[in-house]
């Protein structure tokens, strides 16, 4: 390995020893990041630090992250969580695992408004995990759940991720967003899968079923889905549609479940101002974990890391499968301290002309490269979706890291199948556009 390469290696030791230590996260971050321009480069780590922490946050796009979690606040104090489930509990009272699925049903219809992983596993986490816990749900199943379900944010459409990589690799954003559908719908059919396989395995730790609900009944309990129901069709409609942006999108739907609550009487002005607080507590910790991240990106680009990491693949003059197999370990141990634009936008100037001789097609790979990134946001220790779900439980990373890992391997068999039938991902764009490419 060359020098640079060894260089990476001690900064991740020294992220290791700061987070086992008990230091911030976010401040562990900006402390590596620091280190690694301070001692390994000839730039000056002050100014970066202010530029990286003012331009990860200054974003009109990252406003959407406040007002989604803010929404989640509102559905959580007031009564529309509890009427969610139970509209919901009656259908999927004869499934293995029963209302454990709906964390990643959930996670699948937010993802394709948000957009954004930590705001689908945060605001899916702050309804359905005390829920659960309530209803005698177990806790590690369904934090496991949430913090792989939540990567479904950048896996269903529309993802920042995707639109990034094609314009890296000049691929067609519509096609990409097509070819995100059936990989999302496999992997939500993997996630739930497992649940109900866990559940018969371990019918002591599932509720026991209801009595047999009468269809009159049902329909009438369902009746508390269609206010929550009506605002995500009308969110998705006007994003899809073109009328909205996704920030527009959660202030139409802050708005909404305000006046849903209000509707309902469950508004109070208590539970308004603990929403509000709620919801800047999570934002200010997630924006603060993004700011060191993006530090710490700079000082990837400043080293060479990433791109001394693909080079060093490509010299190893692989086999097409066996680049594919090297560039899962990338992208993995990259994953370990950048976060998924990060690694594509490091890496892309190298990786897809690789890419492009071995055979492959770009499209196929903004999917597969969308799943590695799905994959570092639940890996330690710079696995997003971890932090925000320490921050939210108060639980270490490192047990929901290990609650997540059969989930884990749900997204590794998700990435062999497509892998081995990329038909799973080039059909939809074909069907929809052709076969032009």
């Amino acid at each position: 390995m060359t020098e640079t390469l060894w260089m990476g290696a001690l900064l991740l030791v020294i992220m290791l020893v700061l987070l086992a230590g008990g230091v911030w996260i976010a401040m562990t971050l900006a402390i590596v990041g620091w280190v690694g321009q301070a001692f390994f480069t000839h730039t000056l780590p002050a100014k970066n630090l202010f530029s990286s922490f003012w331009e990860s946050n200054a974003s009109w796009e990252l406003a959407a992250l406040p007002l989604f979690i803010w929404m989640g606040e509102i559905l959580f104090r007031t009564k529309l969580s509890e009427e969610m489930f139970e509209g919901l509990r009656p259908w999927l009272n004869r499934i293995p695992g029963r209302l454990m699925h709906t964390t990643i049903l959930g996670c699948g219809v937010f993802g394709s408004v948000s957009g954004s992983s930590a705001a689908t596993c945060a605001t899916i986490a702050k309804v359905a995990l005390p829920e659960l816990k309530r209803r005698g749900y177990d806790e590690q199943l369904a934090i496991g759940s949430l913090a792989t379900a939540g990567t479904l944010g950048i896996l269903i459409p529309p993802s920042i991720t995707m639109v990034v990589y094609a314009v890296a690799a000049d691929a067609s954003i519509i096609r990409i967003f097509l070819a995100g559908f059936l990989p999302g719908l496999l992997l939500m059919l993997l996630f739930s899968g497992y649940i109900a396989w866990w559940s018969l395995r371990h019918p002591d730790k599932v509720p026991p079923a209801d009595p047999p609900t009468r269809l009159r009944e049902k329909i009438r309990l369902s009746g508390n889905l269609i206010p929550c129901a009506l605002l995500i069709v009308f969110i998705v409609w006007v994003l899809v549609a073109g009328w909205a942006t996704a920030t527009e999108c959660a202030a139409f739907g802050v708005l909404g479940s305000l006046a849903i609550a209000a509707y309902g009487r469950s508004l109070t002005w208590k539970n308004f101002k603990d929403a509000l607080m709620g919801a800047t507590r999570t934002s200010c910790m997630i924006m603060f974990i993004l700011a060191g991240a993006a530090f710490l990106t700079k000082t990837m680009a400043f080293t060479g890391i990433p791109r001394e990491l693909a080079e060093w693949v490509d010299g190893m003059h692989l086999s097409p499968y066996a680049l594919i197999s090297a560039l899962v370990v990338v992208y993995l141990v990259l994953g370990t301290a950048l976060d998924g634009i990060s690694m594509i936008v490091l890496t892309s100037a190298v990786v897809l002309p690789m890419i492009q001789k071995a055979g492959f097609d770009l499209v196929w790979f903004g999917i597969f490269i969308v799943l590695l990134v799905e994959i570092a946001e639940v890996t330690p220790p710079v696995g997003f979706n971890l932090f925000v779900l320490q921050n939210m439980t108060g639980k270490d990373s490192n047990i929901i890291a290990k609650a997540a890992i059969p989930f884990f391997f749900c997204l590794v068999l998700c990435i062999a199948l497509i892998t081995i039938f990329p038909g799973i991902v080039t059909i939809l764009p074909d069907l929809m556009m052709g076969a032009e490419k």
